[in-house]
């Protein structure tokens, strides 16, 4: 067995918990601790990890006593901050501490790794190629930032050639990655507790695009297109001078088929069988990288079928009271955006069982966020026909200016009078019959706990 031993600080986030995943079934021991259980965590415990659930000085002291002859790791992200009890300890203890990138870093150097980044959709855009590309070679390990729908899982690790590695920029890490092929899908403005201006955020992209081997970058982003030179890009809106592209001809609630062309020659039709135009973007990149590891184009075509988006991503959680609810992970104000032009279009379908009305649900999430963006949430937001409004999510950020929910609210109010600011999710469920409609389309959005409401009103 491995000589190391690694303990993950705040195991049961998505993106920990897919390197602790990684570490295991690579054959390392790991433990961890995290304030609650969740799925993730039972699976790391059926595979045999150790786990905590608390922060505390013995779980330290007792790993070391276990574990005596191995070298202990300590891993953490940036939302463990130092004063947390446990990194505190192994801080005083001179245990040697990594960040999750250098540990993801490690995991990509066993691999021939594509490294897959961008402010938006880089979950969906990592879980659609690695689907295409385990499917069509049976030969690709991964690790996202969601659940696949496929596996079921954040990561889906074997012996394998490939690896889909999604990158997060939120913490300026991503000059510690290196990989053989790296996606750049677009560049916005996000992460204003880090970031101070999009500059940074496009420095950011720089350090991690120039420890690429290949760099695939999204030609329909005006940040990503003017900052980046590649040999390499796509396209959903021309073919010109494009080494891929996939042109829209007809889109439905349910699918879109798009021309492909590569060096602007048409190639085939395609049935891409997710909705929205976003979506066609980010499979549009999978199919190109896997394009640029030689996969034929008649093995994408073969497996494209199974395409599906990862959890949160206008995932249909089902009916309530004659209401259909989607949960969505869009926190952002572009993210807002397309997820409401993809729930209109599902509204406007002629077979749509749902009235003209759609509700949207939002938790924002950081105050810093809705610092930065109060203005822009406000106008994306109301585009919907009924807008709920709960508390700031805070993820770990102090109370900033006195920044609220209400900031938003109040300016969405001069658009749309149809608001309603609650609390929380169990304010939702005691107004949910008196404020919703039959036949509403739901869309509840956020990067918090509000996706707890679904179990919440079934209880």
């Amino acid at each position: 067995m491995q000589k190391d031993h690694y303990h993950l600080i705040g195991i049961g986030g998505i993106g920990m918990s897919a390197i602790a995943m990684a570490l295991l079934k690579n054959g390392y021991s790991v433990s961890g601790s995290d304030l609650a259980s969740n799925s993730l965590i039972k699976d790391l415990k059926d595979l045999g990890g150790l786990i905590f659930v608390n922060h505390e000085e013995k779980n330290i002291d007792l790993i070391k006593q276990k574990y005596i002859k191995k070298n202990i790791i300590i891993v953490t992200s940036s939302a463990i901050k130092k004063s947390n009890i446990e990194l505190s300890y192994c801080l005083k203890q001179n245990l040697v501490v990594k960040h999750r990138s250098e540990i993801l870093s490690l995991i990509m150097k066993a691999y021939n790794s594509i490294a897959v980044a961008g402010t938006h959709g880089k979950t969906t855009t990592s879980t659609f190629l690695s689907t295409l590309l385990d499917l069509c070679t049976k030969d690709c390990s991964s690790i996202i930032g969601g659940i696949s729908q496929l596996y079921n899982s954040n990561a889906h690790i074997k012996k394998s050639k490939y690896l889909v590695a999604e990158i997060d920029e939120s913490d300026g890490t991503t000059s510690n990655y290196k990989s053989e092929l790296s996606i750049i899908n677009n560049i916005d403005f996000d992460h204003c507790d880090h970031y101070s201006n999009t500059q940074e955020v496009i420095s950011s992209f720089r350090s991690f695009a120039i420890n690429s081997e290949k760099l695939l970058i999204n030609n329909d982003c005006p940040i990503t297109s003017s900052n980046f030179k590649s040999e390499y890009q796509w396209s959903i809106k021309t073919k010109k001078n494009i080494e891929f592209a996939m042109i829209p001809e007809q889109i439905s609630k349910s699918e879109t088929v798009a021309n492909y062309y590569e060096n602007g020659k048409f190639i085939d039709q395609l049935h891409i069988p997710v909705p929205g135009l976003h979506n066609l973007s980010n499979a549009t990149a999978a199919i190109s990288a896997c394009r640029i590891n030689n996969i034929s184009i008649l093995k994408i075509k073969e497996n494209i079928k199974y395409l599906k988006l990862p959890k949160k991503r206008f995932e249909y959680r089902g009916e309530f009271l004659k209401r259909t609810i989607i949960d969505d992970y869009a926190h952002h104000p572009i993210e807002i955006k397309a997820t409401i032009e993809l729930a209109r279009l599902i509204i406007k379908d002629e077979k749509s069982i749902y009235q003209k009305r759609l509700v949207v649900i939002f938790q924002p999430h950081r105050f810093s966020r809705v610092k930065q963006f109060a203005n822009e949430f406000a106008r994306e937001l109301a585009n919907a026909d009924l807008i709920i409004l709960t508390d700031i999510f805070s993820a770990g950020e102090k109370q900033v200016d006195e920044i609220n929910s209400e900031i938003i609210g109040d300016k969405i109010h001069k658009i749309n009078q149809n608001i309603k600011c609650l609390k929380n999710n169990y304010e939702i469920k005691n107004q949910f019959e008196e404020i919703t409609q039959r036949n509403d389309l739901i869309v509840n959005m956020g990067a918090g706990d509000c996706h707890n409401l679904w179990s919440i009103l079934n209880n």
